[in-house]
């Protein structure tokens, strides 16, 4: 079953996030007291535990949640097959897809230890629905209103 795994934010948008547990996220705003909220629609980003895992293995680091700048960090979902549009209700709140990864040349890439792995593998979304969020919550991809199935 996918969860979230951490819930992560910073005081200075160039420091790594820290996970925090849990957080509010405000629709038209983002992660309560992170550095990045009310920026614009990119609300909260994502990245899976897997893809920080694999990152560690192939660059011989030690990256965890919030080292490449994710707001929620997931586990057991494939972000990678996610569209544009596509939603996902993560505890109470649901979050709509409006990017998949970031160019390279993005300002504000964030980096550990070189590796920056939000263009490849880095999710953004809006709020649509506002909450609290915790580790151990239940994600699911829903089925938005104008789906024809």
């Amino acid at each position: 079953m996918a969860h979230l795994v951490a819930v992560n934010r910073s005081d200075c948008r160039t420091d790594p996030k820290v996970d925090i547990g849990g957080g509010e996220l405000r629709a038209g705003y983002g992660l309560v007291s992170d550095s990045h909220a009310g920026l614009g629609e990119r609300e909260v980003s994502l990245v899976a535990l897997e893809s920080i895992e694999a990152a560690n293995r192939q660059y011989g680091i030690e990256a965890g949640p919030g080292s490449f700048a994710d707001n929620l960090t997931t586990q057991g979902i494939d972000l990678l097959t996610l569209k544009l549009g596509d939603r996902l209700r993560v505890g109470v709140t649901l979050l709509e897809v409006v990017q998949i990864g970031k160019t390279l040349d993005a300002s504000h890439t964030y980096n550990f230890h070189g590796v920056s792995i939000l263009p490849k593998y880095g999710i953004f979304c809006n709020i649509l629905e506002g909450g609290y969020v915790n580790k151990g919550d239940v994600i699911e991809v829903v089925k938005s209103e104008s789906s024809n199935s």
